[in-house]
C-alpha cells in the first residue's frame, strides 16, 4: 500500500503541476507528499520530477514512468471495484455536483429512491452552475447541462434537450406573445449569467434560422432564479424543455417563438451529461447515474414538444 500511495502522490503532482495542488487534492501537506515522492525516485533509483521555484516538471525517467504509475492506479481501481461489486450493496460516500435547477427539480426524488434500496451509500452534493472540475473539487463526477465541448474529461450522457423561449401567462397578457425572434427587442429578456453570460442566441426552424444579440433586461445568476423570475412575470427567459415543458402542460408557464429552438454556434442542442477525470466510472457512481438516466427516460426528457 506504501507504493499505491506514492504513485498517486506522484501521479497528482503530475497533473496538477504543483506539490502543493496536489497535496491539497489528496487531503495531506506538502511535506508528506514531497517525502513520497522522494520514497519512490529512492526506490526507482531514478530522478522522476525537476523541481524549481516556480514549476514542478517531469524528467526523461519521469516522462518514461508516468504512464506505467497511471495504469498500475487505474488496475488498482478496477480490483477494488471488482471486489465492492461481490459486495451485496454498495457502500460509502459519493460526492458530486449538479445544477442548482435539479435541487428542486427531478433529482432528490431519485436520489431518495436510490438511498431507500442502498443504505449505505451516502451522498455528498454540490449544487451550483459554475463549472466545476472533478479533480480540483475532490468529486467522483460533476453532471453538467451544456452544449456538447470538447474535453480531456470523459462524458457519460444522460438525456438531450433543447432550449426554448417561455414566459408566465401574466407576462403574455400584459406585453403578447412573439412568434419571431426578430420581436424580442421589444419585450423583457431575462438571462442566466452564470457561469457566463452568453452574447448571441441562435435561432433555428424548420425554414429559418438568425442570431441574435440580446440586452438583458435582468440578469440572475442560477437556472433555478431564472425559472422563479419567468414563473413571476418578469419577462422572456431561455430554458431546457425538460425543465419548461411540465409547467406549460400545466399552464404556468407559455412558449414563445413556438417553431423555433435556440441551438449552438454549430447548431447542435444541448446535453445533460457527467464528467470524470477517470475513464473509469466507480461502480457506485455508475449506479447513480444509470437511475438518473433511467428516470429521465422515463420523465419523457429527450422527447421534445412538437412546434
Amino acid at each position: 500500500m506504501k507504493l499505491l500511495w506514492e504513485l498517486q502522490v506522484f501521479c497528482a503532482v503530475v497533473e496538477r503541476k504543483s506539490f502543493v495542488s496536489a497535496a491539497r487534492q489528496l487531503g495531506t501537506s506538502p511535506s508528506t507528499a514531497t517525502r513520497a515522492v522522494q520514497a519512490l525516485e529512492e526506490s526507482l533509483g531514478s530522478s522522476l520530477l525537476a523541481r524549481s521555484q516556480k514549476q514542478v516538471s517531469l524528467t526523461m525517467a519521469g516522462e518514461a514512468y508516468y504512464d506505467t504509475a497511471r495504469h498500475i492506479l487505474q488496475l488498482q481501481e478496477e480490483v477494488e471495484d471488482d471486489l465492492a461489486a461481490l459486495g451485496s450493496t454498495p457502500r460509502g460516500w459519493l460526492r458530486f455536483s449538479a445544477p442548482e435547477v435539479m435541487a428542486s427539480h427531478f433529482l432528490p426524488a431519485v436520489l431518495q429512491g436510490l438511498a431507500e434500496h442502498n443504505p449505505q451509500l451516502r451522498f455528498d452534493i454540490l449544487y451550483s452552475d459554475t463549472i466545476l472540475e472533478p479533480i480540483r473539487e475532490k468529486l467522483d463526477f460533476s453532471i453538467r447541462g451544456a452544449y456538447p465541448t470538447s474535453s480531456e474529461l470523459i462524458g457519460f450522457p444522460l438525456w438531450p434537450y433543447q432550449r426554448r423561449l417561455y414566459a408566465s401567462p401574466d407576462y403574455v397578457a400584459r406585453r403578447g406573445l412573439p412568434t419571431q425572434p426578430e420581436q424580442l427587442s421589444e419585450h423583457a429578456i431575462l438571462i442566466h449569467a452564470a457561469p457566463r453570460i452568453l452574447k448571441a442566441w441562435n435561432f433555428v426552424s424548420d425554414s429559418h434560422q438568425v442570431s441574435l444579440n440580446l440586452n438583458a433586461s435582468h440578469r440572475v445568476s442560477s437556472g433555478n432564479a431564472v425559472l422563479q423570475t419567468a414563473l413571476a412575470g418578469w419577462g422572456v427567459a431561455r430554458m431546457g424543455d425538460w425543465l419548461a415543458e411540465p409547467l406549460v402542460a400545466s399552464g404556468q408557464l407559455l412558449r414563445l417563438c413556438p417553431d423555433y429552438r435556440i441551438v449552438s454556434s454549430r447548431g447542435e442542442d444541448a446535453q445533460m451529461h457527467a464528467v470524470f477525470a477517470s475513464r473509469r466510472i466507480p461502480r457506485k457512481a455508475r449506479l447513480v447515474l444509470d437511475a438518473i438516466r433511467s428516470a429521465a427516460q422515463a420523465a419523457g426528457f429527450g422527447h421534445h414538444p412538437a412546434p
